[in-house]
This record gives C-alpha cells, structure tokens and sequence, in this order.
C-alpha cells in the first residue's frame, strides 16, 4: 500500500534533508513524535501512556542542538495554524532564552538557523520576509 503524505510531512522531510546538509556534522537534529493518530479508545489509552512518560502539549516538530545553541522548530502548511498548546509552548520556550521558529518553507527553516546564531553551509540572501514568517529571535545575552 502506497503511503500519501500531508503537506506538513512532506515539509518535514524536506527540511531534515536540508538541515543535515547545512548543519555542521556534530549538530543534533531531532523529531520527538509527540502525539497519537491512532483513532478510538486505543489511540486515546496510547497518547495517555505517553504524556505520563513526559511528552509536551505542543512539543515543537524539531529540535536544532549545536554550539550551545538551541532552535525549535514548528512545521506548518501555508494555511496551517498554531494550536493552543503550541503558542503555549513557543512563550515557554521564549521564556528561558531559546530560538523558535514557525517554518513554512525551506527558506524559513534555514533563515531561522542564522537568526538564531547557527553556522551553517548555507548562505540565504535577505530579502526581509523571515521576521514575517514566524522566526522569533532568542534573546542576546
């Protein structure tokens, strides 16, 4: 049976690919499956299981580790929107001092990199649009 994806997991893959490519070898580039799909009292008992083991509410997509740095990354479709507990978890992040990005893009993904202090193999030209997009600087000690 052929799989079809969504447009958010389609972007996922897309930027795995790039970041490994543009992040130094020793960056950790990490998904955290934080939520159940399974429908039903099953899929209900299996997402219990697993907030009881500490999965997050609105955990970010990816997690950037490299250099002391530290970059969450939400994936949204063009027209997707942040939940609840996602916008919960971007303050909280925000809160300790670490970057977070909402990524509709390529472009987005890596632009988020460089604004958070990230070296990368990549170099974007600025055209200003980032900011925009969701890119959320940490703060500068």
């Amino acid at each position: 049976m052929k799989r079809h994806g969504t447009p958010e997991a389609d972007l996922q893959r897309a930027v795995v690919i790039a970041l490994r490519f543009a992040l130094p070898k020793k960056a950790i580039l990490h998904h955290c499956a934080n939520e159940v799909t399974e429908p039903g009292s099953r899929g209900a008992k299996r997402q219990a299981i697993l907030v009881g083991m500490g999965v997050q509410p609105g955990f970010a997509d990816l997690i950037v580790l490299c250099d002391g740095c530290v970059l969450f990354l939400e994936l949204k479709s063009l027209k997707g929107r942040l939940s609840p507990a996602q916008e919960a978890f971007h303050d909280r992040v925000l809160a300790q001092g670490f970057g977070w990005a909402l990524v509709r893009s390529l472009d987005d993904a890596l632009g988020a990199l460089a604004d958070n202090g990230f070296t990368s193999r990549v170099v974007l030209k600025d055209t200003g649009q980032r900011q925009a997009n969701g890119t959320t600087r940490r703060p500068q000690p």
